[in-house]
């Protein structure tokens, strides 16, 4: 199953557009999460304490669990979230908050580092930018979880960049990109 991380929140999103083209160029048949939809809050102290006592009992049951277990099913991951002021939206943060979940998608062993329990071979991070795009606060943040904490040791990253920068043409760019996702999805 292809699980679709949906972070764009613009209508006519350029990173919705390349994110599709990916979707199709997977197989086309994949599980949607549309973050700005969902609901997903920052976790509360009581949401904490509840979410504590449950995973000390490895009672998973509770539905606060279900995006963590859809997360760590999936056999491939597709994240879309535009580059914002420097980063990803917020929505993105509070999803992976909430699906950071010990038993679900990682466990720590017994010298104290989390082994990953997820069943992706693979996350993909596609990605636009109006300006100069720099990985360090998004997709790099991305891919030392999925390696360090979800087990998911292959990652790659999709970008569009300089799409608001005069002089540049963005449909071009943004077509490259989607051109280009053979040499993504093989490399």
């Amino acid at each position: 199953m292809i699980l679709y991380v949906n972070a764009c929140v613009r209508e006519g999103s350029r990173t919705q557009k390349i994110a599709s083209a990916l979707l199709e160029k997977l197989g086309g048949k994949y599980e949607e999460v549309r973050l700005a939809g969902e609901g997903f809050c920052p976790l509360s102290d009581d949401m904490l304490k509840k979410r504590t006592d449950l995973i000390a009992k490895r009672d998973y049951s509770d539905p606060m669990f279900s995006a963590a277990k859809k997360f760590a099913l999936a056999d491939v991951i597709v994240i879309a979230a535009p580059y914002w002021d420097l980063s990803f939206p917020a929505v993105l943060k509070t999803y992976l908050e909430n699906i950071y979940v010990t038993g679900i998608v990682s466990e720590y062993g017994p010298d104290g580092i989390p082994h990953g329990l997820c069943r992706a071979g693979s996350l993909y991070y596609v990605t636009t930018s109006g300006g100069p795009y720099m990985p360090d606060f998004s997709y790099d943040y991305v891919k030392g979880l999925a390696a360090h904490c979800f087990g998911i040791r292959k990652t790659s990253l999709i970008k569009a960049e300089m799409l608001d920068v005069q002089g540049f043409d963005a449909d071009g760019i943004v077509k490259d990109a989607i051109l280009s996702l053979d040499k993504s999805i093989i490399g």
